[in-house]
């Protein structure tokens, strides 16, 4: 692990301000993984700013939202009492996602950046990876390769979005505030993460400087059911092989209104806007449910690693379909 410098500034607008003037810098909170990738020698920055001591932290409820501060921990906002009544399904993505002792570090703003966990991303001894050198090539493509993504995936990359918190989020369309020294500007969740495409280094749509300092969660209205189903491993902690966050509203039998997103198969949180079409206003019925899973996993880009994980996805949503509506 290299030598770095590392300032802790009183102020958001001064920890921008360091972070903005030098292009080896970055910011360091809890949930970025940051310092893991500096132990694993992916990461080298020159100088880390410190902002777990910001004023950046709490829930507050505005009308319809929550406003939920970036330096906010995992912990604090899963016994947020509003977001337990009305989005019962983010506090079981936030409880499934970490062990007690890190949801009291790990903060919400952080857990959102977290880094893949992708193995050959985290392995510099790897020479091809896209993601940690463009050009280089995507190691999972030809070799081992589970914990990977089947949507939006390419020959260039493959990488999983860990995040299981995302995926709840995703499905309320969350937007997340952004800060700079231009000013602030306010970004849809749906619209944060990028794709890999052509270039998988690049992850999100924030810019050298930027910082998360707020997310909005828009709260579902009252009444609407939600569940959060994360297949993975083993039962205590670990990442999700698929995951599925459904919030509904019922009309006797019918699916009145449907948001759909899910996690363990995407190179993002994957909003799945398809099967909400299917399953707006349709009887819930097995038929129902198979439909809006067929709908989601069209035209997966699998190896043989991860070709179990097209069916597997599917029946992830018809049980979590299932169970949300019964």
């Amino acid at each position: 692990m290299r030598e770095f410098r590392y300032e802790r500034p009183a102020t958001v607008a001064e920890a921008i301000r360091a972070v903005s003037h030098d292009p080896e810098a970055d910011f360091l909170a809890g949930g970025t993984t940051e310092v893991d990738l500096m132990k694993d020698g992916v990461f080298h920055p020159d100088l880390l700013v410190d902002i777990t001591r910001l004023p950046l932290r709490g829930v507050r409820r505005n009308g319809t939202m929550l406003q939920v501060g970036a330096l906010t921990t995992m912990e604090e906002l899963a016994a947020d009492r509003t977001l337990v009544e009305r989005a019962p399904f983010v506090v079981e993505a936030l409880l499934r996602g970490a062990s007690a002792q890190l949801r009291n570090m790990a903060t919400i703003g952080g857990n959102l950046l977290q880094r893949t966990r992708c193995r050959y991303f985290r392995d510099p001894a790897v020479p091809a990876c896209n993601k940690r050198e463009p050009g280089s090539g995507c190691e999972a493509v030809n070799s081992v390769a589970r914990m990977h993504a089947i949507l939006g995936a390419s020959p260039a990359c493959i990488a999983l979005h860990a995040s299981d918190l995302a995926v709840p989020l995703v499905a309320l369309d969350a937007v997340v505030h952004i800060q700079s020294e231009e000013g602030e500007r306010l970004v849809p969740l749906t619209q944060f993460y990028l794709m890999p495409g052509e270039t998988p280094d690049r992850e999100n749509v924030l810019r050298h400087g930027e910082l998360i300092t707020a997310i909005d969660i828009p709260l579902p209205p009252p009444g609407t059911r939600s569940i959060y189903l994360k297949i993975r491993d083993r039962a205590s902690y670990e990442f999700a092989l698929t995951s599925a966050a459904v919030a509904v509203i019922m009309d006797g039998g019918v699916i009145k209104e449907a948001r759909v997103a899910m996690g363990g198969i995407g190179t993002i949180p994957w909003r799945c806007f398809e099967a909400e079409e299917v399953l707006r206003e349709a009887p819930a019925t097995p038929d129902t449910f198979r439909s809006a899973a067929d709908g989601t996993i069209r035209d997966p880009f699998v190896v043989p690693g991860t070709a179990f994980k097209v069916e597997l996805a599917k029946r992830t949503l018809i049980r979590a379909l299932t169970e949300v509506t019964s």
